[in-house]
């Protein structure tokens, strides 16, 4: 009798799954949030208002969201997947129709007072989404192309979606963390060195869509002493400040990049700067440190699930979380070009912070129901092709 579709293990009650929340992950996470929440304090010159206090608030609300999912039963993860996909999809194509416009990009959508950012959401559907494909495809089938048809679609969609927005930085990332799962599903490297050769074959052809002012940054972060006072204005005071903080730094609310104002966005994509500025070497490699610790827990939690829908779910999860990290910190130092992406935990924002918690919610669901079993059933809308 086939176990497809079948648990095998008897169903935890409410308090088993309480107790088996994994409270060391949590305690991870609160380190760099509460490192945040006092770079706002100092960000605002030493007053909790108006960002450290709301981004508390939030990460607050975040925080029992977390819970929530974390304590949820696994089957419902599973059966929501392309349903939260789908709605993320929608919240996307409103936000064409219906959204807001600030500084020429169009990326929120008001519901009564709470702007909403779907393309943060889109960042979790995705995910699930192609967890729940992969879940259903039969090992032996993973070698063939066909099987990565949808998958590809599932991922151009949303980042079509969000590029029109337009916003290059996340559209990006979104490919390289849909790519992620092809690679964690177990698709062969040669296949994934083709198909990167492909994306840098069309680089050509996607420069001729950007938007002016995405051409200028791309040449900018080249050479951005060309227009040290225009477009590399942010870029070179972002590395005047990160040399300034020295080893240990210049203590709270005594960054002069800072809070001279010579540093715009000092409480969002370029609080790392601030940061460094602030608390020196030590603190920035403090920070970074702290991510690796993240990173690495909640991909061994991935690694520890029974059935392949966790193991992408939450490695997936932790890939995006590790992209970000990486853009942000790569981006303020000068060795990617400015995209405008936040930094984890700690940079000032409502939709990435509830986003953030809604997915560690579900890494760690994945690591209380790790020892649940769904059995994988072919997917029947795949042709029976050897390709």
């Amino acid at each position: 009798m086939s176990l497809a579709g079948k648990h095998i293990q008897r169903d935890l009650n409410f308090i088993e799954r309480v107790f088996k929340i994994n409270w060391v992950f949590i305690f991870l996470i609160c380190c760099p949030a509460s490192l945040g929440f006092l770079m706002l304090y100092s960000a605002a010159d030493g007053n909790i208002e108006p960002w450290a206090k709301a981004q508390m608030i939030r990460f607050g609300i975040g925080f029992f969201l977390m819970l929530g999912i974390a304590i949820l039963d696994f089957r419902i993860l599973l059966k929501l997947a392309y349903w939260f996909y789908g709605a993320s999809i929608i919240l996307l194509i409103a936000v064409e129709l219906l959204g807001d416009t600030a500084m020429g990009a169009t990326r929120w959508i008001s519901i009564g007072q709470v702007q909403l950012q779907p393309s943060e959401l889109m960042k979790i559907g995705l995910i699930l989404g192609l967890a729940k494909y992969f879940h259903g495809i039969n090992f032996e089938d993973i070698g063939r192309l066909r099987v990565y048809i949808i998958p590809f679609f599932l991922i151009l969609l949303p980042a079509g979606l969000v590029l029109k927005q337009p916003d290059l930085g996340t559209a990006i990332l979104l490919i390289l963390a849909g790519s992620s799962i092809f690679f964690l599903a177990g698709i062969r490297i040669w296949k994934m060195a083709i198909a990167l050769c492909l994306v840098i074959g069309i680089v050509p052809v996607i420069w001729q869509f950007l938007r002016d002012y995405q051409k200028v940054r791309v040449l900018n972060f080249l050479d951005p002493e060309s227009d040290a006072l225009g477009a590399g204005y942010h870029i070179l005071q972002s590395k005047i400040a990160l040399g300034s903080g020295g080893i240990f730094g210049k203590g709270l609310m005594q960054g002069s990049q800072t809070h001279l104002n010579f540093l715009p966005e000092k409480q969002t994509d370029f609080i790392f700067t601030m940061l460094a500025e602030e608390l020196g070497l030590v603190g920035a490699l403090g920070v970074i440190f702290l991510y690796m610790l993240i990173i690495s827990y909640g991909m061994f939690i991935g690694l520890k699930s029974s059935t392949q829908f966790g193991k992408l779910l939450a490695m997936g999860i932790m890939v995006t979380f590790f992209l970000y990290v990486f853009v942000n910190i790569s981006m303020v130092m000068g060795i990617l070009p400015v995209v405008g992406v936040p930094l984890p935990l700690i940079s000032y924002g409502g939709s990435a912070m509830l986003t953030l918690m809604l997915g560690f919610g579900l890494v760690l669901n994945v690591w209380v129901n790790r020892e649940f079993r769904i059995g994988r059933r072919p997917n029947s809308i795949l042709p029976h092709s050897n390709i």
